[in-house]
């Protein structure tokens, strides 16, 4: 059962009778709703009465409202004011812009504005490359979106994308010290939006692309590859598939199974499901079966997309068909990231011994973890309050650090690999409830970083040996 969260916590500030009993009186009505208690501050003490502020972990809004509702049934106790402490987080935005250089005097204003600036901007001129080392480019992302799938919510457009965006900014500089900035398209025309990151993009040393669904995405990622000369990552793809292939090298680890016997399961074939297939092949997989709304993809069937068949043509070595139900038969793996609860404890028991599920789909996943337990040795969600949350803050800051710090010009599934194998090695002895290091775990954006720095510069290196455009500027 979900059990009450940060993500949905409110402070009430509360007048009650002063009474020896009013903070257990409270704390007992807000308990016997289901909501949790985290905090208890007097605001104001009075001889016949207290006021206080209350602070609780919800379900959900119509949970908040039913805790306030049980406050207020308390005798002599009324709620005088509820404050929704996301939306609090949220007032003003998450990220601003400070300057990095003091500007006391003249002096200081000369140098970094005119008429100083006037040479740098020459030197820039002659030798574009040097944008790199003399402007904000070298440590600079743009977050960019068309706020058509907005995490789980669907097309809610730009301006509804603007606090995900915000976010991810504040988790690059939190994680990894990368400059980062929220750019939202009022456009979810495919050629608008390549055309406008192509214009934008001198200012920034990658682009992060995110929210944007599929297969649209596929086209627009493919194509600013190819038109730019910094990397182009899109994390619902490529973060995604980067953590999920890492906590699965730890969880074949835990079940004494190798990538070359087993056989996986992959349910839901957008943005993320498309980019884990991709990576599972670089593995050399023994066998991915691709399942989607209409069933087990295979390469006889009618009616598919450009990625559909491109997938159904690198999967499904038997090219069977049929439902989740059948692929999930005898399989040693499987990994969702589609919609809550596609199946159940009769599906899972038909899976081969020691399973794995990686059930991702968000708030709910595809089958409830504990019954999934019964079933599987290892279970992983994409929820904070179930051990093994496959979450993408382990995977894009760490990588736009090494991509950064390599003057990369764009970004290879090598580059991938390497990310993901250093996020394995953070945990050092897996076990079934921990198959992934925690996001707070400083050691793993550093990790991260150098691997692809590592994997970038060999890049480089190798193609100016072979001769062709190096990956990195010179």
């Amino acid at each position: 059962m979900p059990i009450p969260g940060p993500g949905y916590a409110i402070t009430a500030r509360v007048e009650a009778p002063a009474s020896a009993s009013a903070a257990g009186d409270l704390a007992v009505a807000v308990g016997r709703v289901g909501g949790v208690v985290t905090a208890y501050d007097v605001v104001e003490a009075r001889t016949d009465a207290i006021v206080v502020d209350i602070s609780c972990n919800a379900l959900n809004e119509a949970h908040a409202d039913e805790i306030t509702t049980a406050l207020e049934a308390l005798p002599g106790v009324s709620v005088r004011k509820v404050s929704d402490r996301t939306f609090l987080l949220h007032l003003g935005g998450k990220i601003e812009i400070q300057s990095k250089v003091s500007l006391r005097n003249r002096d200081d204003l000369s140098r970094a504005y005119t008429p100083g600036v006037a040479r740098v901007c020459q030197a820039i001129a002659a030798n574009p490359a040097d944008a790199r080392r003399l402007t904000i480019k070298r440590n600079t992302v743009a977050v960019v979106t068309d706020g058509s799938a907005v995490l789980g919510l669907g097309n809610l457009g730009a301006a509804a994308a603007m606090p995900v965006m915000e976010g991810k900014a504040a988790l690059f500089k939190r994680f990894a010290g990368v400059d980062a900035w929220p750019v939202c398209l009022d456009t979810q025309d495919t050629e608008e939006i390549i055309r406008t990151v192509q214009i934008l993009a001198p200012a920034y040393g990658g682009i992060n692309l995110e929210d944007i669904a599929a297969p649209r995405c596929f086209e627009i990622e493919r194509r600013l590859r190819e038109l730019l000369d910094i990397p182009v990552f899109h994390d619902d793809q490529h973060g995604t598939a980067v953590v999920v292939l890492a906590a699965l090298r730890n969880a074949l680890r835990v079940v004494g199974k190798k990538f070359a016997d087993i056989r996986v399961v992959v349910c839901g074939v957008g943005a993320a499901g498309s980019a884990i297939i991709r990576l599972l092949t670089s593995e050399q997989t023994a066998d991915v079966v691709a399942v989607d709304i209409d069933g087990i993809v295979h390469r006889d069937r009618r009616g598919m997309d450009a990625n559909l068949v491109e997938i159904a043509s690198i999967t499904n070595a038997q090219n069977t068909s049929g439902s989740l139900a059948d692929a999930l038969v005898g399989a040693d793996v499987f990994i969702g990231v589609s919609a809550p609860n596609l199946f159940g404890a009769t599906e899972a028991a038909t899976m081969a011994d020691k399973a794995i599920v990686f059930a991702l789909a968000n708030p709910d996943p595809e089958i409830d973890p504990a019954v999934a337990h019964q079933h599987a040795a290892v279970v992983a969600t994409g929820r904070s309050d179930y051990p093994n949350q496959i979450n993408n803050v382990l995977a894009f800051p760490g990588v736009f650090r090494g991509l950064l710090d390599a003057h990369a010009r764009d970004i290879t599934d090598t580059m991938l690999l390497a990310a993901s194998a250093a996020i394995a090695d953070v945990v050092a002895e897996p076990n079934p409830s921990f198959i992934v290091p925690s996001v707070f775990d400083t050691s793993v954006a550093p990790a991260v970083a150098e691997a692809v720095r590592a994997a970038a510069t060999r890049a480089a290196q190798e193609a100016k040996a072979a001769g062709q455009p190096a990956g990195l500027p010179g």
